[in-house]
């Protein structure tokens, strides 16, 4: 479990590495502390990114993208 960032800007960072699956929530939609952003597969297991508090996505990594351990895989505004 991630513990909760401030209401604010936040990074949501990649856990371990891993290719971006499926984006949940693209740009500009509004997310509450827990709902799944993205969906990182990792070693042939798919992992649900949720956001750490409230916001609304600012940006959010591309579907294909090949990311590492604690690469920002989106951003909270």
């Amino acid at each position: 479990p991630v513990a909760a960032a401030p209401a604010g800007d936040a990074n949501v960072t990649a856990p371990m590495p891993g290719t971006v699956l499926n984006v949940v929530a693209p740009v500009g939609t509004a997310v509450k502390a827990g709902d799944v952003i993205l969906i990182l597969e990792a070693m042939k297991i798919e992992n649900d990114i949720v956001a750490p508090c409230d916001g609304t996505v600012a940006s959010v990594a591309a579907k294909g993208t090949s990311v590492n351990t604690d690469d920002v895989l989106a951003t909270l505004s």
